[in-house]
């Protein structure tokens, strides 16, 4: 039985932390440049000052990391080829962590992430809110976000209001006439989430629990006052760029292209003309998003693509290879500015932006975001999680890390009223769906 079918929600659903108990999590992301299979102990942590929204100290007692194959531009191309590559990089974790893994939470980048606000109100009659008005309009919003093409990955109440005043973090015991939420909704392409599901199913795993790629990387690599105050989180992938907005310590935008470090590799083959591993290797060593007053003076050996002994390695000016990647990396940048610009939260950002991901690594990147974004840009790291080797301490494994942290503030989510008692990857006019509906409104 699909694992998607088995909640009235149509995702797999996180049960809550015990804060009292510890928890061991096993977590994967499956990106376009690499897989990571993180497995993670989690115990229960006193109130700290220093990232107060964790209710679990995360110690890393297992990890395993391949060469990303099938994958292209975070979509599954070849399911076979993945399978592989998740079976290798879960028995590594496994190995190192002394333990078997039966089910993962996994992160989703592909299925054309879709992130809406539903506003609903209900009439209070000037009386106390109750638990059950919260649920009743909490229902009220999310049945607005049913769409039989997708399926709801994240489901926030962003904010309440009474009688029109809004930004009401909990209107528990107040009074009022009319009630109202304000509901981030984090969607997916039902195919993308199947696919996805079928390849862990074929590894003999099961799904745990899903998280948009997005949430996952701001999770791991900003700050407490930077999700409070509003920020957005760049997570730049070899195959996907995406973006998360956060404010008052909830994401309330997500985004996403299909373009990444991945697409200045192939550039640089290309102007290069050379093979893509001497491309990748060319950018790692030699590139920048900045030219220098020397890249006109470097000269660079670039491999040549045939196979004859004979080919000589062609010499290039450092400048040629700048040219190519800046070429790139602005249209990137420019796109995300415009993205913001476009979502409408561009005042929330504010002048605060954090890049993570692997394709954020490449000299003169922030120089170069701050210039196209107008904004201050930091490098973030994954944060507040013990026992990562020294190779996992770097942006390229936020998006995994934020997996780990998921579970302690999957609680924040709402799942009243989305689905009826169906899987979400049958028809909603089916007879099954109709006895849940007339079940749910009968009792």
């Amino acid at each position: 039985m699909s694992l998607f079918g088995s909640s009235s929600f149509g995702l797999p659903r996180m049960k809550p932390l015990s804060a009292k108990r510890s928890h061991v999590v096993s977590v994967l992301d499956i990106g376009s440049t690499k897989v990571v299979c993180m497995i993670g102990r989690l115990t229960p942590r006193k109130e700290s000052s220093v990232l107060p929204g964790r209710t679990h100290n995360v110690e890393i007692i297992g990890i395993g990391h391949q060469r990303s194959r099938g994958v292209k531009c975070g979509v599954i191309a070849d399911l076979d080829a993945v399978e592989s590559v998740v079976r290798l990089a879960v028995d590594a974790a496994e190995r190192m962590a002394g333990l078997t893994v039966e089910s993962l939470i996994v992160n989703v980048s592909a299925g054309r992430l879709a992130s809406n606000v539903y506003t609903a109100t209900i009439d209070l009659g000037g009386q106390e809110v109750e638990s059950s008005d919260l649920k009743k309009v909490l229902v009220a919003a999310g049945q607005q976000s049913q769409r039989h093409d997708r399926i709801v990955l994240h489901s926030l109440p962003t904010g309440f209001s009474l009688d029109g005043e809004r930004g009401i973090r909990d209107p528990l015991g107040m009074y009022g006439d009319e009630l109202g939420v304000d509901m981030h909704v984090v969607t997916a392409e039902r195919p993308a989430l199947r696919n996805l599901e079928l390849c862990i199913n074929r590894a003999h795993l099961s799904v745990e629990g899903v998280v948009a790629t997005p949430y996952a990387s701001g999770l791991a690599a900003l700050v407490d006052d930077e999700v409070e105050l509003g920020c957005a989180a760049i997570d730049m992938g070899g195959g996907m760029t995406t973006i998360s907005v956060f404010a008052e310590g909830k994401l309330i935008h997500t985004d996403a292209i299909a373009i990444g470090g991945h697409h200045v590799t192939t550039d640089l083959a290309r102007g290069l003309s050379t093979r893509i591993e001497d491309a990748e290797r060319l950018k790692v060593v030699h590139g920048s998003a900045l030219s220098n007053s020397t890249d006109e003076r470097d000269v660079i050996s670039v491999p040549p693509i045939g196979e004859d002994d004979r080919d000589q390695p062609t010499q290039v000016p450092r400048s040629l290879v700048t040219r190519i990647i800046r070429a790139r990396i602005e249209e990137i940048l420019e796109m995300l500015r415009d993205r913001i610009q476009q979502s409408g939260f561009s005042p929330v950002v504010g002048k605060r932006v954090v890049l993570t991901g692997g394709a954020s690594q490449l000299t003169g990147l922030p120089e170069a975001a701050r210039r196209v974004l107008a904004r201050n840009v930091r490098i973030g790291r994954p944060m507040g999680v013990a026992g990562l080797p020294v190779a996992a301490k770097g942006p390229a494994f936020s998006t995994a890390v934020g997996l780990l942290i998921y579970p302690q503030v999957a609680d924040q989510e709402t799942h009243a009223g989305q689905g009826g008692l169906f899987s979400p990857f049958g028809n909603g006019n089916s007879r099954i769906a109709r006895v849940g509906q007339w079940l749910k409104e009968s009792f």
